[in-house]
């Protein structure tokens, strides 16, 4: 015997081991359809897939561990807000009742949380909380208490017994009390739910990959645990949901607002100013809460009709700058009566002024942020800037196409990019508030860039900065996605076609778990390499031997080096994977450094496969059928419904865009050579960045083509960002991917998924040979064939 403690005691000291309860499933999908949420972002606030989540709610599946500690936590806050609406109510008839055990004590009332005149909740230095002891900042009847009256897991015994009254507290008093939180509207859902018959027989189909599916990456731990405090108290401050469309009534007599789900709105602005909409808007509730715990909540969106500028004294969109708004100008002259209306009612508007996107709002008070945003159609607002809306779209369309945007994305702030831009800070705000001996104090958040902008090294920026100006030639890091093709081998050009694949969403699938910067960076010579510090090193790589079938992955043109150049830590470290041992000059290092653009890539990531999967292609179609799969992506534009294609595009380009707006130039007429611009104090303007997420995505591809030669023979002869060509014996993305046993190959991956690809094009070999003839690349033309592509 040793002296430790006894094995058994230490096992029945920790008590008995049962699972969290849950409600039956009917119950279930009850609580979460009359709270309004979705399965999506339940799932998501659960970290879990929404098809995981389905299986939760469907009771095909038993959460377990966390996740199911979570699941309960959430029904537990919803039935507890849901309680006084459903206190008079009979149970449905679908849903059989069972009368309570008389043994059973009854569930004590549900204490509202003290709220301030404006609906907000009332916050307060954290004390005990009154039921469980542990440290809450909210408070009911002035006393300390957990939001919705549900406590933190684990901390109230098993047996213990049900809370005592608040002091002081009466029935009166409760009834004065606002609700903690109404409703939220239901997130706009797509009428399309058929998919493409395929035109084979199911004995024709090759067998599916042998590596199965991974499912949707989960979100971080914290997301696990159910959705906390601050997530609950941020989505009741918005009941109406994150924007409106305004338009004219059909009587023509008012107006009427559309809510992000299509419907009119319980109330519409009275009045026909600007003002008196931005006044609605504020008092509807319109909004969207932060995604991060220390991020900002998202102002209204409010989105104004061709009908109702009229009605509100907008003009339309021309050429007289008196009469009407001139997009060259961007914005109304600031003696426009629409502007000084504005400003008599005492709001202000930023810099750029009254324009196509307008933030009006009014100086803060006690730090409490008042602020609209208006999007005007009519003045180019969705042209262009990645948009791409229907033009058959009515109001209440329009608004459940945004609101879809809103609900997966972000309520939209400008273009795709600038979204995009506005949805990475929101997952990784650069402060939060600390508290210290001397007051609050505002500090770093961990895995954030600060919120002062540092400038790149050198070597990273374009021609025009002003770090450029001494240096030498071929000093740049040059990265820019493949732009490449070779003459055809015998065997090739004998085949009968070429055919593409395009991988999916390439630059959003690199991003994920990619280490960037966080801090400036640092000159060294002669450093040792280090492939987890992010940076730029010049160092020489014409020595790699790469296959000459192939682009080599160290230049944009696929040639193969042939002097010292700088190039970023994925290069030099995918250099190394090949056998090199480089052997740095110079280097520009990041010693802080952390997967920044993680969170926005799952949160990318679900939109988008959310998305596809309302199109009628779901994440597991390729790989429990891949010839529905091909079928299902061919017949995408011609069957999906047009507001979630238009949602589909806006989330690429919003991918797309983010990354481009990393190295952002100089925009419009009368920018000097050498001087700063505007966008250059941004803290997420870093050339490196970009170079490092363009970097990852074409050592991945480079990494998938060589296993695609390796495993059927096949090489790419022309390669075009994330498309490659290979020469095929038939006009089908299966005709090269199928192996000689009838399965399909694992090197390229057909999927739905972020990284898989997918069938872009074929062409005749002899309109292909046409194609190199004039030195053109064919990946360009693969989709449509001619001499230019439909995307150029």
């Amino acid at each position: 015997m040793t002296d430790t403690p006894d094995a058994i005691g230490a096992l029945l000291g920790a008590g008995p081991r049962r699972a969290v309860p849950l409600p039956d499933p009917a119950q279930r999908r009850r609580l979460r359809t009359e709270y309004g949420l979705t399965k999506t972002e339940t799932a998501t606030a659960l970290g879990v897939s929404p098809s995981t989540f389905s299986a939760y709610e469907s009771g095909q599946r038993e959460p377990q561990g966390e996740a199911r500690t979570a699941y309960a936590r959430l029904l537990d806050g919803i039935a507890a807000q849901l309680a006084p609406e459903h206190a008079l109510e009979e149970p449905a008839a679908s849903e059989p009742f069972t009368a309570p055990a008389p043994e059973q004590p009854t569930a004590p009332a549900v204490p509202m949380l003290d709220q301030n005149p404006d609906g907000s909740l009332a916050m307060a230095p954290p004390r005990p909380c009154v039921q469980c002891g542990q440290p809450s900042v909210y408070r009911a009847q002035g006393h300390p208490m957990h939001l919705g009256g549900f406590c933190r897991p684990g901390t109230i015994p098993a047996a213990a017994a049900p809370p005592a009254p608040l002091p002081h507290a009466s029935a009166e008093s409760a009834a004065s009390v606002a609700p903690v939180a109404a409703p939220r509207q239901a997130a706009p859902a797509s009428t399309n739910s058929g998919t493409a018959v395929s035109r084979r027989t199911p004995s024709s189909r090759p067998a599916a990959p042998s590596r199965a599916r991974k499912a949707p990456a989960k979100k971080p731990a914290t997301a696990a645990e159910g959705p906390s405090d601050w997530q609950v108290a941020a989505a009741a401050r918005f009941p109406s949901g994150p924007l409106a469309v305004v338009d004219v009534a059909p009587s023509g007599k008012a107006l009427v607002a559309y809510l992000a789900d299509g419907t009119p709105a319980a109330t519409a602005p009275a009045g026909r100013t600007l003002t008196d909409v931005v006044e609605w808007a504020l008092q509807t509730k319109l909004g969207s809460p932060r995604l991060h715990r220390h991020g900002k909540d998202a102002d209204a969106l409010v989105v104004l009709t061709d009908a109702v500028l009229a009605e509100l004294g907008l003009p339309p969109m021309g050429r007289d700058e008196k009469k009407e708004f001139v997009q060259r100008l961007g914005q109304l002259p600031k003696t426009h009566k629409a502007v000084k209306q504005v400003e008599k009612a005492d709001w202000l508007l930023t810099q750029r002024g009254l324009g196509p996107w307008t933030r009006i709002f009014r100086t803060p008070e006690d730090g409490r942020r008042v602020c609209v945003q208006l999007c005007i159609p009519a003045w180019g607002a969705l042209a262009s800037g990645g948009w791409q809306i229907p033009d058959d779209l009515d109001a209440s369309g329009l608004a459940r196409l945004l609101g879809t945007y809103a609900t997966r994305v972000l309520t939209p702030r400008g273009s795709t990019a600038v979204s995009g831009l506005e949805l990475v800070t929101a997952l990784r705000p650069p402060t939060k508030a600390v508290r210290t001996e001397a007051g609050w104090t505002s500090g770093p958040v961990e895995g954030s860039r600060p919120r002062e902008a540092f400038d790149p090294a050198p070597p990273e920026v374009p021609d025009i900065h002003p770090l450029a100006h001494d240096r030498e030639a071929g000093g740049e890091l040059v990265t820019e996605a493949w732009d490449w093709h070779r003459p055809l081998t015998d065997q090739e050009q004998a085949a009968p076609y070429a055919v593409g694949l395009d991988i999916n969403m390439a630059f959003l699938a690199a991003a994920g778990r990619l280490t960037l910067p966080l801090s400036g960076p640092v000159h060294e010579m002669n450093p040792v390499f280090d492939p987890k510090t992010p940076g730029s090193w010049l160092v020489d790589l014409s020595h790699v031997e790469t296959d000459p079938l192939l682009p080599s992955p160290f230049t944009a043109d696929g040639s193969r080096p042939t002097v010292p150049a700088w190039y970023s830590t994925v290069k030099v470290a995918y250099a190394s994977e090949l056998g090199a041992r480089p052997q740095p000059l110079e280097g520009w290092l990041r010693y802080e450094h952390g997967p920044y653009l993680d969170p926005w890539h799952k949160h990318l990531r679900a939109a988008y496969l959310e998305t596809m999967a309302a199109l009628g292609v779901p994440l597991t179609l390729a790989d429990t059928d891949p010839v529905a799969f091909l079928d299902a992506m061919a017949n995408l534009k011609a069957t999906g419904d047009p507001a979630e294609l238009a949602v589909l595009h806006a989330i690429k380009q919003t991918a797309k865009g983010t990354i481009g707006k990393m190295r952002e130039r100089p925009r419009g007429h009368g920018y000097k050579m050498g001087e700063r611009w505007a966008a250059l104090e941004r803290p997420t303007w870093d050339p490196l960045m970009r170079a490092l997420v363009i970097d990852t995505a074409t050592v991945n591809l480079h990494r998938k083509l060589r296993k695609m030669a390796a495993d059927t023979g096949l090489h790419t002869f022309a390669v075009l960002s994330d498309c490659a060509v290979f020469a095929a014996p038939g006009p089908g993305a299966l005709d090269i991917l199928t192996r000689p046993d009838g399965t399909l190959t694992t090197a390229l991956r057909l999927g739905v998924s972020p990284g898989m690809v997918k069938f872009e094009g074929s062409r005749p070999m002899a309109e292909i040979a046409e194609l190199l003839a004039d030195d053109a690349n064919p990946a360009r033309h693969i989709k449509t064939g001619g001499v230019v592509s439909a995307d150029e």
